[in-house]
């Protein structure tokens, strides 16, 4: 039976999956390949998550995630000259996936009774390890790890997911306000080019 963790999840999925396949198949992947990439976009960090928790990966106990990548590629194919060529397209998708899959990586935490410490950190890696893992097979710099705000937005909403928590907002209020804060955060950084700052190694010292 699907509870609201699995909806959310499975739109993670679905979020996921599509901006995997919208950037192999931008960069001429064939069917098989951007399948392969956006189920691995998609599931990535999730199996981390599981594996790290000591539980069975989420993927192997139900089909509908592999259903949902099977989904996603009629919609970048039909809709394939608007998602290949609109340039936000991978952003909006991207963004989305990270908020939801923030909220599930956190609450499956809690739920086997780990600090919450420990679910800030899941929860961040369920929502960005996934596009590692799909930068690295394609041959880019893994997007966490440039100056863009990234894993931090998924930080920033675990922080509210705490704040939430501790004030006794229903699970359903504190799932929206938690996914809505690292979507925002993003949004925001993105918009008003808020980044953080670069290690430069050729940084002279300062006299003394």
């Amino acid at each position: 039976m699907f509870n609201i963790l699995n909806i959310i999840e499975f739109a993670a999925i679905l979020a996921f999956t599509i901006s995997g396949i919208r950037l192999s198949a931008a960069k001429k992947f064939d069917y098989f390949g951007v399948l392969v990439i956006g189920f691995v976009t998609a599931v990535g960090g999730g199996t981390i998550r599981d594996l790290a928790l000591g539980l069975t990966p989420f993927w192997m106990k139900t089909p509908m995630y592999l259903i949902g990548t099977f989904i996603a590629l009629p919609i970048v194919v039909i809709f394939k000259k608007h998602l290949v060529h609109l340039n936000n397209t991978l952003f909006i998708f991207d963004t989305i996936g990270l908020g939801l899959f923030t909220v599930v990586g956190i609450q499956k935490t809690l739920d086997c009774g780990f600090p919450f410490w420990v679910a800030i950190i899941m929860g961040t890696i369920t929502g960005s390890a996934g596009s590692i893992i799909r930068d690295i097979l394609i041959n880019e710099i893994p997007l966490l790890f440039r100056k863009e705000i990234y894993a931090l937005a998924s930080v920033i909403g675990g922080f509210v997911y705490w704040l939430c928590d501790s004030l006794n907002f229903t699970h359903g209020v504190t799932e929206i306000a938690t996914a809505a804060i690292v979507i925002l955060v993003r949004v925001l950084a993105v918009k008003f080019q808020i980044c953080m700052p670069l290690v430069d190694p050729e940084e002279k010292e300062e006299k003394g």
